[in-house]
Parts: C-alpha cells; structure tokens; sequence
C-alpha cells in the first residue's frame, strides 16, 4: 500500500508576445503523509521543462543522425514523419495524413510527390470508386516504419523500465495532460490564423 498520495497541480498560462506565443507553467507538489496534512511544497517545473526540452531535442538528433547513416539517408525527418502517418497497415486518404499531421493538404501533397518519386510511398486508386486515391507505403516504406517504430518502442521501454505499474498511470496522465493542453495550443493558433 501506497504510505503517501503525491498530488500535482498545475496551472499553465499563455501569452503572446511580439509573434511569440509564451508559456510559464508553475508546478507545484504537495506531499500528504498517510496520516493527512502538507509535509512540503516543491517548486520543480525548471527542471520538468528542462527534461522536456532535453528530451525533445535529442529525439530529433537521434533520429536525424539515424537517417543520415543509414539506407534512408534521402529522407528528411518531415518525411519520416509522414511516412509514419500513413501508417503501416491502412491506407488513409491526404485529408486523414494532413489532419494527423496539422498541415494542409496542399503542403502533404508537395512532400507525398517526393515520397513517390523517392519509392517509399505509393497513391492507390479505389476499385469501387476510381475518383478516391489512398496513400500505402511501398516495402522501402515499410521497413522504414518498422525501424523507426521500434526505436520509438525501445525509448518507451526503457522510461517505464524501474517503474511501478502505479507510476506508469501517473506518466500516462501527465502526458496525456501535456497532449491536451498542446492539442488546445494548435487549435487556439489555427483559429488566430
């Protein structure tokens, strides 16, 4: 059984400024000893937003470095990212890519062309309607999803690894928090723009 209920609250502001769009979050913990009451009061959202950043940053130098020595090095990581949209199993149509990927459908188009002409993702016209094209990955696209998913499954593994299940929960909340607030972010700018 658990000796103390850790509760996090948080509250997240945002600002414009001259075109920059600012957050300032203020976390703060509060510990409650199994016979109740506040031990203490931790103000440690530097240091979440440092691991955030850290984190974010050394994915994208992972995964940049990644492409450049492999078989894959024509791609760039916006392609790689497409590609992982598309998705392995399904074929989805540019409206439901651009929508995973909050871009137009005008601006996938340009990146799909490249994709084609570069062999990893094929349009597929639809038997019952020839008007509607799909997007499939080729065998080339494939193994690049597979590689690049079970990179992204080896991250996730070794996070949760020393975890226990409680708190993994607690991760998923806050990183489902952290999705929610960013999703709002990209609707309140869509709306502004």
């Amino acid at each position: 059984m658990l000796d103390r209920l850790y509760k996090i609250l948080y509250s997240l502001k945002v600002e414009r400024f001259e075109h920059q769009t600012i957050l300032t979050f203020k976390l703060m913990r509060f510990d409650w000893a199994s016979k109740g009451g506040v031990i203490s009061l931790d103000h440690s959202i530097d240091k979440i937003n440092s691991y955030l950043v850290a984190v974010f940053n050394e994915v994208l130098d992972i995964e940049e470095g990644a492409l450049r020595v492999s078989s894959f090095s024509d791609l760039s990581i916006k392609e790689m990212h497409t590609v992982e949209a598309i998705g392995m199993y399904q074929e989805h149509t540019t409206s439901e890519v651009a929508k995973k990927l909050n871009i137009t459908a005008g601006t996938l188009t340009v990146a799909i062309n490249a994709l084609v002409k570069k062999g990893y993702v094929e349009r597929i016209r639809m038997e019952k309607d020839r008007r509607v094209v799909k997007l499939g990955l080729t065998k080339k696209g494939r193994l690049l999803y597979r590689l690049h998913d079970k990179f992204h499954r080896e991250m996730v593994k070794n996070t949760i690894r020393d975890m226990e299940d409680q708190e993994v929960k607690v991760l998923l909340k806050g990183l489902n928090n952290l999705h929610g607030f960013l999703f709002g972010l990209v609707q309140n700018i869509k709306e502004q723009g």
